[in-house]
Formats: C-alpha cells, sequence, structure tokens
C-alpha cells in the first residue's frame, strides 16, 4: 500500500513562494505518473501540475502554467511543487497523488479521475 505524504504548506503573502514536498515511505517513483491537485472549500478538486517520473515530461494547469514548476528528485523519491507568484486564489489545501504508468496517463496525467491513491493535504494559505 503506497501511503503518499504531503508537506511544505503554509501561509504566505501574494507574490510569496512555497515548495511542497510528496515522498511515499520505501516507494520510489520509478516510471508513475505523479500529479499535484488541490481543492478550496466549497470547489471541486482540481488539478495544477503533473509529471510523468520516467523520462520527466510535465504538464500544467492553466492556472499553474508560469508559476508552478514539478520536480522529481534524482532518486525519485521526492515530488516537489515549486510554486512562485502566489495568489492569494491559490488558497487550497494541495494533494499529491500517484498512478502506475500506463497510455491514459502518459497523455493526460491532470485527470483527477484517474488516480486512487491521495495523501492527506497540505494547506496553502494565501493572504492579499
Amino acid at each position: 500500500q503506497v501511503q503518499l505524504m504531503e508537506s511544505g504548506g503554509g501561509s504566505v503573502q501574494a507574490g510569496g513562494s512555497l515548495r511542497l514536498s510528496c515522498t511515499a515511505s520505501g516507494y520510489i517513483f520509478s516510471s508513475d505518473c505523479v500529479g499535484w491537485f488541490r481543492q478550496a472549500p466549497g470547489k471541486e478538486r482540481e488539478e495544477v501540475a503533473a509529471i510523468v517520473a520516467g523520462d520527466g515530461t510535465t504538464f500544467y494547469a492553466d492556472s499553474a502554467q508560469g508559476r508552478f514548476a514539478v520536480l522529481l528528485d534524482d532518486a525519485k523519491r521526492t515530488v516537489y511543487l515549486q510554486m512562485n507568484s502566489l495568489k492569494p486564489e491559490d488558497t487550497a489545501v494541495y494533494y499529491c497523488t500517484t498512478h502506475p504508468y500506463d497510455r491514459v496517463c502518459r497523455v493526460d496525467p491532470l485527470r483527477v479521475d484517474l488516480y486512487a491513491r491521495w495523501g492527506q493535504g497540505t494547506q496553502v494559505t494565501v493572504s492579499s
């Protein structure tokens, strides 16, 4: 059973930066599709970014493009979400998730319905 754990959330002012981390004890992401999603109060979970661990290809939601970066460490044990130029509308609980590599996730790893393994999430609060 893969147990994902997010960390790095916190409270920042608009324009600030945070770096979120996603790990799973004893697990190597290898060729997985690894996604970052977020959920604000009263809203549905939405895509943020994803990476195909096997080749490093990244995908971004429009809201994240140009401000966020998803990164994988060399050991493929930690996936990061570097968030810059944060806005109040980025306030949400951020979740990481992983799916074994297949053709579906390779084409569109930002589909929330693709994923079954979720972490507990980490709160990000951006004040104006």
